[in-house]
């Protein structure tokens, strides 16, 4: 179990570093009232250090968050496994339990990540900490029932995916699993990415006096449509296309040699 938290850790420390200045981008644009020009501003002012704002605190949440999800993913397809014979539908499920776990418990480091990833007067949040006490409980929370849905489903079709893709390729080379990854991160992200674009919106309700008010999950598909039709939410689809497919490759390549370098037996 240890073993297990500390792979899935280091898995996403490693993939979410490598692909941060994409999320940066991809939080931009799914977020339209923040304007590119005012994150121009303090790029100029930053550098090339920018890239890679919140990514310290990205670190710090997905490693426990990844920690959570991959060593309850392997413990519950460990007893599944004896009362599910279908493996699309073991892996399925321990996915989705892991991803709703992992959420729920690692959320308020969630939040917490966006807003400073996202904020452009450097001074109203100096850190993880610091943020995690000025922001009010209530905004920590805000859009956690929908990222518990929506990443539960991510995490199920993920697993579901990798594993699906592995098994018929046959091959246990690194370049495969790349290539398992990228695949099981892309098309878990087609389909669950307008769950991620509405919990962000609901989760930066009151980070700025521009962002808009919603009553609910409801509510903030109503105005999305209203505002944007379909298409709105699918907006920074290309950049999340971008991003997802590289980190999930990565995160799982960078388990399956730690896997093998711990001699840390597959399921």
């Amino acid at each position: 179990m240890i073993t297990d938290l500390l792979i899935g850790g280091i898995g996403g420390i490693v993939s979410r570093s490598v692909v941060a200045p994409i999320e940066l981008n991809r939080l931009q644009m799914q977020n339209r009232f923040i304007p590119n020009s005012t994150l121009r501003d303090v790029y100029k002012k930053e550098g090339i250090r920018f890239f890679w704002k919140g990514n310290g605190t990205n670190c710090v949440r997905i490693f426990p968050q990844l920690s959570i999800n991959y060593a309850v993913f392997r413990k519950t397809k460990k007893h599944a496994q004896k009362y599910i014979q279908n493996k699309n539908i073991l892996n399925f499920s321990s996915g989705v339990l892991s991803g709703f776990t992992s959420m729920m418990i690692t959320y308020p480091l969630e939040t917490t990540r966006t807003y400073l990833s996202l904020q452009t007067n450097k001074n109203k949040y100096k850190g993880i900490f610091d943020a995690l006490i000025k922001i009010p409980n209530k905004q920590l929370y805000q859009g956690c029932r929908m990222s518990m849905y929506g990443f539960g489903a991510f995490s199920g079709i993920q697993y579901t995916s990798y594993y699906y893709i592995n098994r018929i390729i046959k091959d246990t080379s690194f370049d495969s699993k790349l290539f398992a990854g990228a695949f099981a991160g892309t098309f878990s992200v087609s389909i669950t990415y307008p769950t991620d674009l509405i919990r962000r919106r609901l989760q930066l309700q009151g980070f700025d006096k521009s962002v808009p008010k919603y009553d609910g999950i409801f509510d903030c598909c109503k105005k999305i449509f209203k505002r944007d039709g379909i298409k709105g939410f699918y907006r920074g689809l290309s950049a999340t296309y971008i991003k997802t497919g590289p980190a999930v490759a990565i995160q799982f390549w960078t388990i399956e040699m730690l896997n093998r370098n711990f001699k840390n037996q597959d399921i």
